[in-house]
C-alpha cells in the first residue's frame, strides 16, 4: 500500500466519522423539533436547530418518512446503549434501572410526538414497534435481573408489563398540568424495591 492509498483511506474514514457526527446532530435536532412542534414541523426549523441548510437534511433524508424512521431508530439505539453503560457506571442496579427508565421516559415524550404518524398507513413504519421491543426488552431485562441479583428488588417482574406501565403513565398526562408522570414513574420504580 502506497502513501497515497493510506492518505485516501484516512480521508475516507475521517469523512465517515464526520458524516456520522453530522447525521447524529441532524437526528438530535429533528427529535427536539418533533417534541416541540410535532412531526409536521417545517424542515427549515430542523435545519435551524441543527445549524445546517435544508439541503443537508434532504441529502441525508430524502423524505420526511426517512427522517422520522431515522429519529426513532437513533433514539432506540441510544437507549439500548445506555443500559449497559449505566450498569457499568458504579451506581447500584436499582439506581441504574431508575436512571434508564428516566431516559425511557425522555424517549417516550419524543415518541408521543411521533404517535400519529407511526400509526398511519405508511408501511415504512410497520417494523418500528418490533424493532423497539427487540432492542429495549433485553436491555430492561438485564437491568431488572441485575437489581434482583443484588437483592434490591423482588424477583418475578415482567419487563414488558413494566415498559407498558411506564408508557401508560406518560400518556396519562394529556394536557393536565397537575399530572406529573415522572413523579408517578418514580413511585413505580421505588415500589419494585424489596421490603426488609
Amino acid at each position: 500500500m502506497g502513501d497515497s492509498d493510506r492518505d485516501t483511506g484516512s480521508k475516507t474514514r475521517s469523512k465517515r466519522v464526520d458524516a456520522r457526527r453530522n447525521e447524529k446532530t441532524l437526528l438530535d435536532a429533528a427529535a427536539a423539533v418533533f417534541v416541540k412542534s410535532g412531526v409536521e414541523a417545517p424542515i427549515r426549523d430542523i435545519a435551524a436547530e441543527a445549524g445546517v441548510g435544508t439541503a443537508t437534511i434532504y441529502r441525508h433524508f430524502p423524505t420526511r418518512a426517512d427522517l422520522i424512521v431515522a429519529v426513532y431508530r437513533h433514539q432506540v439505539e441510544a437507549l439500548a446503549a445506555a443500559g449497559p453503560d449505566l450498569l457499568a457506571s458504579g451506581v447500584t442496579p436499582h439506581a441504574a434501572l431508575g436512571l434508564w427508565i428516566d431516559l425511557f421516559v425522555d424517549f417516550l415524550v419524543t415518541k408521543l410526538g411521533l404517535a400519529a404518524v407511526l400509526q398511519s398507513d405508511d408501511p415504512c413504519f410497520d417494523p418500528l414497534h418490533s424493532y423497539f421491543l427487540d432492542r429495549l426488552v433485553p436491555v430492561c431485562t438485564r437491568l431488572l435481573d441485575a437489581a434482583v441479583d443484588s437483592g434490591e428488588i423482588r424477583p418475578g417482574q415482567d419487563v414488558y408489563e413494566l415498559l407498558r406501565g411506564v408508557a401508560s403513565l406518560c400518556v396519562g398526562a394529556g394536557n393536565n398540568p397537575r399530572y406529573d408522570s415522572r413523579r408517578l414513574i418514580g413511585l413505580l420504580i421505588a415500589g419494585l424495591r424489596r421490603q426488609n
